[in-house]
């Protein structure tokens, strides 16, 4: 794989207001040349170790494995990276890129608040200026996550246009990057935007694919059939996938929100039928549009989830058959979630948890002298305030209710 390549196919380029070009050119440079600095990746290295904790496990999940009765099933622990989730990868990645390049301000948005903490994480750690677009319907169903970007001393601004989720974020957060960019780099958190965000996103997140490269080759006995990932953006599973691209196996699935249903406004599934090629955001790829090329509405469970495009090498994956798309409804996703918690020890991100629900239906269907990886993305914590309501509704209620009442 190439480390630029700008179109992947027909998708991909960099549709953006004239204002735009000059940040996204001086990015593009200044990517191309941090990536072949023995400096810059040296210290980022460095960084991934001491302060992210790479890398992170590969986990053979063995009671899963035993009562499904099919293929094995790994699970990549990336749910313990600091800040819960893959997205540090990126952040730190394009943070310190953003500090060579004199920056002294980060922007980002974001949905599930992962990419919000772990950007504001590493503005901390950096010692850069960090404000996080988030809508305000997110901003209500992750309050944690908006707690601790606030605690790492990031400004969280809520966003009420529009459907108030991560798309009306992340216009918010265009309209800022392009008054502010002498200053200021916006720093997207999954591999979708204008060029070189698809690109330089699956770079540093392919460090979750390099270190699985290993990790077979020394701890997994069985034949490996197929990597599991959920696919909203597609930071992680084009991160997950990544060494693999170019290889004809093993078979790689990306996993989307069925959410509650097949109709619109009741999933975000982009590639299973129901999305058209657009231009939206600044790239090409396939989007849920109306007839009229307007962004429908989605839903899903997991807010990391619940955007309508997908990034563009992953449309072009799909379109040529290397990915293999299929979807999980919320009710699957909480059921997987409920099977790993209760026979490994492990809680899924409700995102990541899609993945593990596709995981358990492969492995059902595979023999036991091949091997399923799942990419657990991130680690459920965030969600608890989702997952207990439903789970344990009646219990977690009072508790809330005890809680407020000391306040």
């Amino acid at each position: 794989m190439q480390l630029y390549n700008d179109f992947f196919g027909r998708f991909g380029g960099r549709y953006v207001a004239e204002v735009l070009r000059k940040p996204l050119d001086e990015l593009e440079q200044s990517f191309i040349a941090a990536m072949s600095n023995e400096g810059f990746l040296s210290e980022l290295e460095y960084l991934q170790k001491t302060y992210i904790g790479r890398p992170t496990p590969l986990m053979f999940a063995e009671n899963a494995s035993n009562i499904l009765g099919g293929s094995k099933i790994y699970i990549k622990m990336e749910g313990l990276a600091n800040t819960g989730a893959h997205k540090i990868n990126n952040a730190l990645g394009q943070a310190l890129l953003a500090k060579k390049m004199g920056k002294s301000r980060i922007i980002a948005e974001t949905g599930a608040g992962q990419h919000g903490v772990a950007t504001a994480s590493v503005c901390a750690r950096l010692g850069l200026d960090c404000t996080v677009y988030m809508g305000e319907v997110d901003m209500a169903r992750q309050r944690p996550n908006v707690y601790l970007m606030e605690m790492f001393g990031a400004q969280v601004v809520p966003v009420s246009s529009g459907s108030r989720t991560l798309k009306d974020a992340v216009n918010e957060a265009l309209r800022d990057w392009a008054s502010s960019w002498d200053t200021t780099h916006y720093l997207i958190g999954s591999a979708l935007g204008p060029s070189p965000f698809p690109d330089m996103v699956r770079e540093f997140q392919s460090v979750i694919g390099k270190e699985l490269v290993k990790q077979i080759e020394e701890n997994v006995k069985e034949d490996v059939e197929a990597l599991v990932a959920c696919v909203g953006g597609g930071s992680n599973s084009i991160g997950f996938f990544a060494p693999f691209i170019e290889q004809e196996r093993p078979a790689l699935v990306g996993v989307e929100a069925g959410g509650r249903g097949l109709g619109n406004g009741e999933h975000a599934a982009r590639m299973t039928g129901c999305g058209v090629e657009g231009i939206v955001q600044g790239y090409k790829s396939m989007f849920l549009l109306d007839s009229d090329g307007q962004v429908l509405p989605t839903h899903s469970i997991s807010a990391g989830l619940d955007y309508p495009g997908i990034g563009p090498q992953l449309a072009h994956l799909g379109e040529t058959g290397r990915v293999i798309f299929t979807r999980a409804t919320d009710k699957e996703a909480l059921e997987a979630l409920r099977f790993f918690a209760r026979h490994e020890g492990v809680i899924f991100a409700l995102e990541s948890a899609h993945a593990g629900a596709a995981a358990i239906k492969l492995a059902k269907e595979g023999s036991p002298d091949k091997a399923i990886i799942v990419n657990m993305s991130g680690r459920g914590d965030k969600d608890i305030f989702i997952t207990a309501k439903i789970i344990d509704g009646n219990r977690w209620r009072d508790f809330l209710l005890s809680e407020a009442g000391d306040a």
